[in-house]
């Protein structure tokens, strides 16, 4: 089995072995995080749930983070990141500490959003590291199976995250809202403090950057950001294909964020009773383990293509594969065709996503791949509000449009006829 052997070939590499110990960590309490802050934000039956008011949840969440986030790339290439692993886990901590005295004591909703806000945005920075080290910690020629496979594991492992944060709702029926999220809470922060112990098993400079920019005064820092920002958008157009592979990304993110809002609606509203948290949370529970399974398929299928099919190619395909699952949400709404839908999208997202990831690190220097992620970042979170102010004006209260769904088939399509016409190799850059 090729994941099995690749697996064990990287298993060898000591920084790669750690490095994925800290991830899996980090994005199993994201995933417990990400529950109990759905619990509290969406399946709450004291709170209204319509599209536009989950898009403007995840805008309030979100869109801060987009406007300040490229300023972290150029920071990936100024700070160690493996210090950044390690401080970034015990902040989130405290972040998430700060959650659970906020709901407990009843406090105002604006602040669970500005503590949610700053916990999001201090994960999608630790992505951003963990991704740019992934190439200092094994070969280059290594780097398709790498990104296979550790991306997709700390996926996974958000999606049993997730579950264990939503097993209460099997294990505690009829209990609050308030006791569910609080208990999905708790494990994150466990996790992340976890996870933070487990980076200070890396050495120091072992995750680079091998030459740090150097460190500026807070004004001079704030506009040399800024122009090295510019300069790596530039790079990366420079080089065409990492470029055109984070537009796709993009694009594919936005049409995922539909059907995911998409899920929450439906698993609210008609897989579970608005009136029972736990019933709606622990369908939408089962919705992630599903998602899951397609993330564990990506991580077997792409290493076993990767020498047989180009990773253009691969891309495309999974572009064709997104609209055949997401055509299954056209005929029904029911739970056969969401669970199917969750796997065969899962797995055209995250295979798409680890040639993605390939291309940006094969393609791009190191010294400014961590300007690089930290772009595509922000085009995440872009696409992501953009999903969620679409959602908002397209899908009816309940989630399900047969016609929304043929559309959103319809856009993949469109996008992989567009991307097959890509350039295949980068452009040198003088």
């Amino acid at each position: 089995m090729t994941l099995t052997r690749d697996l064990a070939r990287l298993w060898e590499a000591r920084g790669f072995r750690r490095l994925t110990y800290s991830r899996v960590l980090s994005q199993a309490g994201d995933g417990m995080f990400q529950v109990g802050i759905a619990t509290a934000f969406f399946f709450d039956p004291t709170q209204a749930a319509a599209p536009a008011d989950i898009a403007i949840g995840f805008a309030i969440l979100l869109a801060p983070f987009t406007l300040v986030g490229p300023f972290v790339g150029p920071l990936i290439d100024r700070w160690q990141r493996q210090r950044i692993v390690l401080v970034g886990n015990l902040v989130r901590v405290a972040l998430t500490a700060g959650i659970i005295v906020v709901i407990a004591a009843g406090g105002p909703t604006w602040s669970l959003y500005v503590l949610a806000l700053l916990t999001l945005s201090v994960n999608r920075f630790l992505l951003a590291a963990m991704s740019a080290g992934i190439a200092k910690v094994v070969p280059e020629d290594e780097l398709l199976a790498a990104n296979a496979i550790m991306p997709t594991l700390g996926t996974i492992a958000a999606a049993i995250g997730a579950g264990i944060g939503g097993l209460a709702t099997f294990l505690a029926p009829g209990a609050s809202d308030t006791s569910l999220a609080l208990a999905a809470l708790i494990a994150s922060a466990a996790a992340f403090a976890l996870a933070s112990w487990v980076a200070t098993w890396l050495r120091r400079r072992e995750l680079g950057p091998d030459h740090p920019l150097e460190a500026l005064h807070l004004a001079e820092q704030i506009r040399a950001l800024g122009a090295e920002l510019s300069d790596g958008v530039v790079y990366l157009r420079r080089r065409v294909t990492p470029f055109h592979a984070l537009g796709v990304m993009a694009f594919q993110r936005l049409l995922y964020g539909i059907m995911f809002i998409a899920a929450i609606l439906i698993s609210r509203n008609l897989l579970g009773d608005p009136d029972h948290p736990e019933e709606s949370l622990g369908a939408f529970t089962v919705v992630l383990a599903f998602a899951a399974v397609g993330f564990g398929l990506a991580a077997v299928l792409t290493p076993w293509l990767g020498p047989r099919v180009e990773r253009q190619t691969w891309i495309v395909g999974c572009l064709v594969l997104g609209a055949a699952g997401q055509a299954l949400l056209v005929f029904s709404s029911a739970r056969w065709a969401l669970f199917a839908a969750a796997v065969i999208v899962s797995l055209a997202v995250q295979g798409a996503k680890i040639a993605v990831d390939t291309i940006v690190q094969h393609d791009t220097a190191d010294e400014v791949r961590g300007r690089a992620f930290a772009l595509y970042d922000m085009a995440f979170n872009v696409a992501f509000i953009a999903s969620a102010a679409l959602a908002a004006l397209v899908l009816p209260p309940d989630g399900y449009s047969p016609l929304v769904m043929a559309g959103v088939a319809a856009a993949y399509l469109a996008i992989a006829a567009l991307y097959a016409q890509a350039p295949r190799v980068p452009s040198p850059i003088a």
